[in-house]
């Protein structure tokens, strides 16, 4: 039998788990101004006079201010100079206000009004003003609805609208000391988790039943829950997001779960595949090809490297074992790697066509899955970020097939 799958019941494995939440201390308003004054130098740098930052993870980065998006316009306006002012319906104004980490003027329109043109309006009072002949250059948050896009465009005669990304993925894509110490701890969480929910298999519990565990375990370690769960046994495990119906366990089943939760608004995201059982001769061969392949992919993140090239060495390592080449199966059909930090998928990424050079504090997933249609897939997901000297992993890799929590090492 595998190590560390199997053996407890659902009890015995949540008793094993603590709080891990002491001392995760949340992102502070003086990070959030530096995090201002570090985009509006940008800003000011590369000639832009203005962005607009929708709700969603952007304004939360920036402001500190949670706030979700929907069919109204609700965001921030950040000038290349000067103080950054909110808009919002007038009606939510005082529940901004209650939410504001960063404060701020809040410019409030009625149901009946036009946001868009009290945007414009707005960005002429702040300084930014139209000019046909040198048209300001405004950029439009990259996460905002088409819909926000689509008001602005016709009302912003005398200014050259663009995307925010180069903004906003230039700060983000950074993560800071404490970013990256609230990571850890959602990955150390979500470890735990898994090392506590592959003790408690049995043969006949359900997908749905060990995801209800996951979110139970979740919320023993500190967290709200799980911020998201995928398990899938046996022949689903080749469907990387996997499938509609509910899988029962069997011997000898590959098992994948995916899963991860929040610290602090920072997301983990962490993917174990092991065996049900004792493993076969075929399953270990691609189980260590996976592993080859993930090991081939962090060995390759340096300093400066376009990150595609990452992507690059992942594909290497498995094209000499038989998959590919390239997309095609069995093989790895998605990209090696993404960005994570609010979002669980970020910028930049590590696939063929990113050349955004590896720079320090960048963080990403490192999971080049094996596809195989018919039999199984695996997926070996851990995190690395960039430092001075390199990458580092967030958590370590499995260990091995027979062990792959490395509790025997």
């Amino acid at each position: 039998m595998t190590i560390g799958v199997g053996g407890k019941t659902a009890e015995q494995a949540l008793a094993s788990l603590s709080n891990m939440m002491e001392g995760a201390t949340p992102i502070g308003k003086d990070e959030h101004l530096q995090r201002i004054a570090k985009a509006q130098a940008f800003m000011r740098a590369q000639g832009i006079a203005a962005i607009y930052i929708n709700a969603g993870s952007n304004l939360l980065y920036f402001t500190g201010t949670r706030w979700h998006p929907s069919e109204r316009m609700v965001g921030a306006i950040l000038p290349a100079q000067g103080e950054l002012e909110y808009i919002a319906p007038a009606f939510e104004e005082s529940t901004l206000l209650d939410f504001m980490l960063v404060k701020g003027n809040v410019n409030g329109w009625d149901e009946h009004e036009s946001p868009y043109q009290l945007f414009i309006a707005t960005l002429a009072r702040m300084g930014v003003a139209p000019d046909a002949a040198r048209p300001p250059r405004v950029g439009i948050c990259e996460s905002a609805a088409f819909f926000i896009y689509d008001g602005i465009r016709p009302l912003a005669e005398g200014y050259a609208l663009e995307n925010a990304r180069a903004v906003t993925a230039h700060c983000r894509t950074r993560k800071s000391a404490a970013e990256i110490a609230l990571m850890q701890r959602a990955k150390d969480m979500t470890l735990a988790v898994h090392v506590a929910t592959a003790s408690m298999l049995r043969e006949g519990i359900t997908t749905v039943e060990v995801e209800e565990f996951i979110a139970r375990a979740h919320r023993k370690v500190g967290a709200s829950g799980s911020y998201f769960v995928i398990v899938l046994f046996g022949e689903a495990t080749a469907y990387p997001h996997g499938v509609s119906y509910v899988q029962t366990l069997k011997q000898s089943d590959m098992v994948l779960i995916d899963t991860g939760c929040k610290v602090h608004n920072y997301i983990s995201d962490i993917t174990r595949t092991y065996v049900y059982g004792e493993p076969t001769a075929r399953q270990r061969g691609v189980w260590n090809s996976e592993k080859k392949a993930q090991a081939a992919a962090f060995a390759a993140a340096r300093l400066g490297v376009p990150c595609q090239e990452v992507d690059f060495a992942a594909r290497r390592a498995l094209e000499e074992d038989g998959y590919g080449p390239g997309y095609k199966l069995p093989g790895l059909p998605h990209r090696t790697g993404h960005g994570i930090g609010l979002d669980v998928h970020e910028w930049p990424y590590l696939v063929g066509g990113d050349a955004t050079p590896l720079d320090v504090g960048m963080c990403f997933s490192n999971e080049p899955m094996i596809c195989i249609p018919g039999e199984f897939g695996i997926r070996h997901e851990d995190h690395f970020h960039m430092t001075a000297g390199g990458p580092k992993w967030f958590t370590e890799p499995a260990h091995s097939i027979d062990d792959p929590f490395g509790l025997n090492r």
